[in-house]
């Protein structure tokens, strides 16, 4: 399967906004878009840039959604399909279903630094989903499903050290329950559109879909 292999401080400085692609070294100062706020490219701060067209503005949000979630193009079609499906308003569906993907709940949770080392940690079988090994990433979690870490795999450093932040942090958002000791979670709630703290206007996304 396709996957993105460059450096993604660039899709960062492209999107103007920190992604937080590289987990705990995203809050360093040493991050790539405090020390180059523009977009990437050979001509730098000094390349001309046009004033962005009103399609130009919905597409631009369009792949920062899709990248600060890791997915590619035909995945996100696909979830905005499911999201069109669903009762409610279109945008807000969409935000959703990504926030309940298998990979990004074990991301919320703090047993992985990233988006990306979650997906490897789901893909690497790692994780169990109500007792049983899963190993696809894009499993959406339902009300009441528990998350674990497999015993084996509980001694692992990087979920330790991922957990341990995520404690000292306290960014564990209100409709996931995690107990640090026993390694596991539950999603208590959905979650709603005023628990998702990403700065994303949604409605532009519905609006090129619409075109």
């Amino acid at each position: 399967m396709a996957r993105y292999t460059d450096p993604v401080c660039r899709l960062c400085r492209r999107e103007k906004i920190k992604l937080f692609l590289k987990g705990d070294r995203c809050y360093s100062d040493k991050c790539a878009i405090e020390k180059r706020p523009f977009a990437p490219g050979q001509h730098g701060p000094n390349a001309r840039r046009n004033k962005m067209s009103e399609y130009g503005i919905q597409l631009r949000e369009k792949q920062k959604v899709k990248r600060m979630y890791g997915l590619l193009e035909k995945q996100f079609r696909l979830v905005y399909a499911t999201a069109t499906r669903t009762k409610g308003k279109t945008g807000e569906n969409l935000l959703i279903l990504l926030e309940r993907r298998l990979d990004n709940v074990v991301f919320r949770m703090g047993f992985a630094r990233s988006l990306a080392e979650s997906r490897q940690l789901v893909k690497h079988s790692h994780i169990l989903l109500n007792g049983k090994k899963c190993n696809i990433p894009s499993v959406l979690v339902r009300r009441e499903d528990v998350i674990a870490i497999r015993d084996k795999s509980k001694e692992v450093s990087s979920i330790k050290e991922a957990s341990e932040s995520s404690e000292r942090k306290g960014l564990t958002p209100g409709w996931l329950n995690v107990d640090r000791n026993k390694m596991n979670g539950r999603m208590v709630d959905l979650p709603t559109r005023d628990q998702i703290m990403i700065p994303i206007q949604e409605q532009l996304i519905v609006e090129l879909y619409s075109r």
